[in-house]
Formats: C-alpha cells, structure tokens, sequence
C-alpha cells in the first residue's frame, strides 16, 4: 500500500527532546508500516529521523526555530506539497489541526484524519458536521464525546515499539512527574502528593513560552521551597527520559482536563513503572486500576495511592503494556482502517472496467 503520513512541523518526527507526542507516535506508526512492507512518505520537516521517503517542509520543527512567527503559513504550503503528489498514494493520513479538510474533499485518493487534540462542541462540533463525510480516528473513545456524531471509523490508542523501553523491576525510591508545565496538567498537585508521601519527586516537564508567567508565579516559587527534595530537570530527551521512567518508584499522573491520550503512561507501563493517575478524560481507558497502577479522585487518595505501590508487579506492568500498548498492534489497527476505506473505492473502479466488456459482447 502507498501511504502518506502527513505531519504537523511545529516539532521533528521523532521529537529531538520530550516535546511533541503527536508527532512520536506519527513515527512510531511510520517505522511499523515500513516494516510491514508497506511504502511510506512523510511530510514532516528536513530534521526528521525516518525510514520513509522524506518530503522536508522546513528545516527543522517551527517551534524549535527563533526566526519563525506565523506557522500558519508553513502548514498551508505542506498541503499543496500533499495535493501535487496525491496521485502516487492509495491513502493520505494527516496528524494535526484540521486545516486540510476542504482540501481533503477533492483528493484524488482515499484520506483519513487522526484527531490528536482536545474536542469542543463549539468549536469542533460545527466543523465535524460541515465535513460529516471526512473520516476520523480518536486516540481514545473519551475524546470523542464532545462530537460523538462525527464519522469515526475506530478508536486506536497509541503504541509503543518494545525496545523502545526496558522493564526495570528494580526502581530507585523517586516520584515522576513527566510533561508540559501547565495548570491543567497539575504539577502543584504532584509536588504536593510527594510532600505528603515523604518520597523524593523529580520533574521532567517542558515550558512553552505561553506557560511561563504560570510556572513562574505558580510552580517555581513550590520546587524552590520544596527543593531539597524537589528535583525540576527541565525537558527531558529521549534517553533520559526512559531512565528517568524505568528507575521511577511510580508516575504522578495528576491531570484535570479530558486529555486524550497520555502518552507518558504507556511509556510508563513499558518501563514496568505504575501510574497514580486522576481519573480524568482517557485515564480509565489506559490504567487498568490495581494492575498498571492506581485511579484516584484526590490528592488524599493519590497519597494513599503511594503507600501501596509495591503491591503492584512491575513485571505484569510490562506485560500489560505488550498486550496493549506496542506500534504493532497499532499499525495493524491502521492498516485494517486504511483497507475499508479503500475497499469501495476499489469495487467502483472493477465495476467501471467491466463495463466496456458488456457492451462488446
């Protein structure tokens, strides 16, 4: 099958540092599919690592370069880069803000769209019934509730390859707060659950410059109070990344918004590392509660959460984890999509060729 995995350019495919789950989980699903026999081109930008016939768009991920304002401008020349090459693809997938969709609708090829992000029925919901005929994909069935009417074809969670992680079966005695620094993602919480746990917390997390008045004036004033056992380490890259999850005692998860994945817990349950998650938005579809970790509904909870971490395998973790979370599965997922979406297309087309026959017979 010829497929074009279409990528948004704020960040590189993989991301060069912890940012951008998007576009990971975009390079995950390339690599599966290459190795699956498949022919892959990625739209992405010129920095990208990939096994995929590359299509550079920019020289590296817009939000990574100074001289960039207006993004806008960068995606709108991506997708005329798609639409001249259209022609050579069975299916188009794009990743990202659906800018593409009217674009999509006079494709010479089949398209599918990937919903990343967050959905409002105010937003979203009038754009969704505009393009009612355009096919999604959610990365979990909570996301799609603010526009369940939407043409979804599946709900595929994301996937990890696994080597990509190790099980460490023996953690050192820390905490683990992993992301972006923002209010909803609650990184006063976490530093709270680890005071009142009494166990060390170390903060990988990335701030956008449109985050940084709230980490400034909310979070730093807590690690620099707290910091004798408050470790902030700023954005973490890939490979200090899967140390700092496989020696975590376990993941602080404290979100309070609908999030729609959470790609910090499966990496989590790669490395056999349990998750106390809030139960919020995609949580309950990605912890199994009391064998990949702890649900909770407070801070109390999430306390108590700690003092009963060690009851849980970290083998089982893991082994949770290969059964549900690995880019094979995703990929097979995908490809399943891909093929029912051709399949009428391709009954339309034998029908037009048997025509002509009839007539000369």
């Amino acid at each position: 099958m010829r497929i074009a995995q279409v990528a948004p350019l704020y960040e590189a495919v993989p991301p060069q540092a912890y940012g951008g789950a998007t576009e990971r989980m975009i390079h995950y699903l390339t690599e599966e599919l290459i190795r699956r026999g498949h022919h892959v081109t990625l739209f992405a930008t010129a920095d990208s690592a990939t096994s995929a016939e590359l299509v550079p768009l920019c020289p590296r991920g817009l939000r990574r370069d100074a001289k960039v304002w207006d993004t806008l401008t960068h995606h709108v020349r991506e997708l005329e880069a798609v639409v001249q090459r259209a022609p050579r693809f069975d299916v188009v997938h794009f990743h990202g803000d659906p800018l593409h969709f009217p674009l999509a609708r006079r494709l010479s090829c089949m398209h599918l769209t990937t919903m990343h992000g967050q959905l409002l029925p105010v937003d979203h919901g009038p754009l969704l019934r505009e393009f009612s005929e355009a096919p999604l994909v959610s990365v979990s069935d909570d996301q799609r509730q603010p526009v369940p009417e939407a043409n979804w074809q599946a709900t595929i969670h994301y996937g990890l390859p696994p080597d990509a992680f190790s099980l460490n079966e023996s953690p050192h005695g820390y905490l683990l707060f992993l992301g972006r620094m923002t209010p909803q993602n609650r990184p006063d919480l976490a530093i709270e659950i680890a005071r009142r746990a009494r166990l060390p917390l170390k903060m990988a997390a990335k701030v956008y410059p449109g985050e940084m008045s709230y980490f400034r004036e909310q979070v730093e004033p807590l690690i620099e109070t707290h910091k004798s056992w408050v470790d902030y380490l700023g954005e973490a890259g890939s490979a200090q990344r899967a140390e700092l999850l496989a020696n975590a005692r376990a993941l602080i998860f404290p979100v309070q918004w609908p999030q729609p994945f959470g790609m910090a817990m499966i990496e989590a349950m790669a490395c056999g590392t349990p998750t106390i998650a809030f139960r919020c938005g995609a949580v309950p579809e990605i912890v199994e509660d009391g064998v990949t970790g702890f649900i909770v509904d407070n801070v109390d909870d999430a306390v108590q959460a700690v003092t009963r971490i060690d009851v849980l395998s970290r083998r089982r973790c893991r082994a949770a984890f290969e059964a549900r979370f690995t880019s094979a599965r995703m990929a097979v997922e995908y490809v399943s999509v891909y093929e029912r979406l051709l399949a009428p297309r391709v009954v339309r087309n034998h029908q037009v060729r048997e025509l002509p026959r009839r007539r000369h017979r």
